[in-house]
């Protein structure tokens, strides 16, 4: 794997999706690197991809209430577990679990193994409310995928909270996550 600055240079094989976060970024000026890997589907290709782009890519899981009236995207650190009765006493919604793939591509326009919040760029009804753990932004740098799982970003923690989300029309909700057993 190699670290690129910026988008490709031969866009002809890359989905639509996927060339709208780079156009976003461009037009943000948001400066960001760039690997290219197979389908991140095991611990071990991300802990390479981390490797590549010196950062730990976030854990990014969407979620909904039992009802499906209520949807987030949770970003956290990767090596950190994930308690769902932990989120749902902060965000007083009980009976949290991982929403369906028809939701992601609704709301998101994303697949699983492809969750990332470049997705909330898709969601302009704001549908889904982003909750980032406290820990995320105490990192200079963010990682996470371009709405693909077969490439991923290297982008300034600032820039993602001072001028993607303003852009998109997002707010992120901070939680404080333990993820111990």
């Amino acid at each position: 794997m190699e670290l690129y600055k910026g988008r490709p240079e031969c866009i002809s094989n890359r989905l639509d999706k996927e060339i709208r976060v780079y156009d976003l970024l461009d037009k943000l000026e948001i400066g960001y690197e760039r690997t290219d890997h197979e389908p991140t589907d095991t611990m071990e290709l991300c802990n390479e991809i981390d490797k590549v782009l010196e950062v730990v890519i976030c854990k990014n899981l969407f979620l909904c209430n039992r009802q499906k009236t209520n949807f987030y995207l949770l970003m956290m650190p990767g090596d950190k577990k994930f308690k769902t009765k932990e989120l749902s006493k902060q965000i007083n919604s009980a009976r949290l679990s991982f929403a369906d793939e028809e939701d992601m591509l609704k709301y998101l326009d994303i697949t699983p193994g492809s969750v990332s919040i470049m997705g909330l760029m898709n969601d302009k009804e704001n549908a889904v409310q982003l909750l980032v753990d406290e820990d995320v932004l105490k990192d200079e740098y963010i990682g996470c995928h371009p709405c693909i799982n077969t490439s991923s970003l290297k982008l300034k923690t600032a820039d993602v909270f001072e001028k993607y989300l303003p852009a998109v029309g997002h707010e992120a909700r901070i939680v404080h996550l333990l993820g111990e057993d």
